[in-house]
């Protein structure tokens, strides 16, 4: 079993971190995200994309612009990737595209495929390291690498389907390429890694861990509260990891979350939020906790925000780190050197710094709930149950959202999971209190009687976790959706429910 380190590494990382961060102070934001992007049409100026986007030609962002048009991953599947899978060969990008990574669809439901690129790896791994200068440029005595980085992830298992191409969670992918020097500072090992079934996964890493030894903790807000919780009760109650000193935190909103970490992190444990995604790294806390992300700028993504209210029009106005403004909700574009050329990737950011540009993830472009026109976005919907659930003291857990006919009138349902101090009732009209405040679309149905007074139905925690269980989507970047607008999906998860509830006794 692994006990620790092989040596204190830190002093290295500190020395590189310290070069690390002038660089970033010196770096023109547009300049150098308008080199990365002209680099990357140079060299991939001959591929079946290129040469059908006249890519040798472009000579500025303004250009490349105008010749590419946004795309959903959809469009790239079925237009390019689709008809040479899995030999992605000189198709998007230059060479034969070695991995696909399985991100899995929380609002869509569907499993997606996005290529991952050895460009694309090691841009990931060097943004990796960004967190880490970020962390000590604030945390100068930190001793990260005096011990364990644990990673929770999916399983690390790669399937090959066909001759030099894999696919599998995206850690499996950083797994294949890792330097095997560095795994003396890594946990888990290969063995426990690769590990498919989760339940046993996550018994097998309390096991072994040698919790005394882990400095950094990465993954999930939702799974490393599993872990955690779990890890705590093998310890006999006590701290599950005395050691730590940074949880890197990404994938779902922070806030709900924040409470229910603060008893299983010891005294001066930083925490700190990342925004990566499958199709690239694209923002890393550099400040404390929602002082925004700054824009990884030089790794591997050339980013584009189109305001929220213009998706989906003809002529879409494409903001980058040149014309950004703060304020704005942005939905997210993203190119990259995997062969993605401004991809829509589905999540919204609204700025609140441009030099550097430092950004919040603020929600999904699907995460909103308007089947009866009430117009309510995901922020709003996160910043509602948080109110009310802050005025009773309750700490949530997950929860999802969804709408159903009722009648000619129609009603939103709350699953939220509640640690039993709350009233249902009395948090289901505080919702709609707030809702009517915050929101005069869902003001004005609810006084037309469009709308009737929300339901909320109280969970026991770790219901959602059962239920991803069900559905085999345990661990990994499986999370909870946090709202269903699709009325069939929703019917399914509210039957589920009700029949677990049943089940249980309640």
């Amino acid at each position: 079993m692994t006990q620790g380190p092989p040596f204190d590494a830190t002093p290295l990382l500190r020395g590189w971190a310290v070069l690390r961060r002038a660089r970033l102070r010196r770096l023109d934001p547009a300049a150098t995200q308008q080199a990365l992007l002209l680099g990357w049409l140079r060299r991939a100026a001959d591929t079946a994309f290129g040469r059908q986007h006249g890519f040798a030609s472009i000579r500025s962002v303004a250009d490349y612009q105008a010749r590419v048009p946004l795309r959903r991953y959809e469009e790239f599947w079925d237009g390019w990737w689709k008809p040479a899978f899995p030999l992605l060969r000189n198709v998007t990008w230059p060479g034969l595209v070695p991995y696909f990574a399985l991100s899995s669809g929380t609002t869509s439901g569907n499993t997606k495929r996005i290529p991952v690129t050895r460009d694309a790896v090691m841009a990931n791994r060097d943004a990796a390291l960004d967190v880490l200068a970020h962390h000590l440029g604030q945390h100068p005595h930190a001793r990260l690498f005096a011990g364990l980085s644990f990673m929770l992830g999916g399983s690390t298992a790669l399937e090959e389907v066909a001759p030099g191409v894999r696919e599998g969670d995206l850690s499996g992918i950083a797994a294949a390429e890792i330097p095997h020097w560095i795994s003396g500072w890594g946990f888990p090992p290969p063995k426990l890694a690769l590990i498919s079934d989760w339940d046993r996964k996550l018994d097998a890493l309390v096991e072994q861990v040698p919790a005394e030894a882990v400095r950094m903790l990465s993954g999930t807000p939702s799974w490393l509260l599993v872990l955690l919780h779990r890890l705590q009760a093998h310890r006999g109650g006590a701290l599950p990891l005395p050691a730590l000193e940074l949880l890197v935190h990404g994938g779902v909103a922070w806030e709900p979350y924040r409470a229910r970490f603060q008893p299983l992190l010891p005294p001066g444990c930083a925490t700190r939020e990342v925004y990566p995604a499958s199709e690239g790294f694209i923002a890393i806390a550099d400040r404390g906790n929602g002082e925004g992300m700054a824009l990884v700028l030089d790794r591997g993504v050339f980013a584009e925000f189109v305001p929220l209210a213009e998706l989906g029009t003809a002529s879409p106005t494409r903001h980058w780190a040149a014309t950004l403004e703060t304020g704005i909700d942005y939905a997210v574009v993203v190119t990259s050197n995997a062969g993605l050329w401004s991809c829509v990737l589905g999540d919204t950011v609204r700025f609140v710094d441009r030099s550097p540009p430092r950004l919040l993830v603020t929600g999904r472009i699907a995460y909103d709930l308007s089947v009866f026109g009430e117009h309510l976005s995901g922020a709003e919907i996160d910043a509602a149950l948080g109110r009310v659930l802050a005025a009773t003291g309750s700490a949530p857990g997950e929860y999802c959202v969804g709408a159903a006919f009722e009648g000619s009138a129609g009603r939103h349902h709350w699953f939220v999971e509640l640690d039993g101090r709350a009233d249902p009732g009395g948090l289901s009209a505080g919702l709609d209190a707030d809702l009517r405040q915050a929101n005069a679309d869902y003001a004005a149905h609810r006084e037309a009687g469009q709308l009737l007074p929300p339901r909320l139905v109280a969970l026991p925690l770790g219901t959602f976790e059962a239920w991803l269980r069900s559905q085999g989507k345990l661990g990994g970047q499986h999370k909870v959706p946090r709202v269903l607008a699709d009325p069939r999906r929703f019917a399914e998860l509210a039957d589920w429910m009700q029949a677990h509830l049943r089940g249980r006794g309640e």
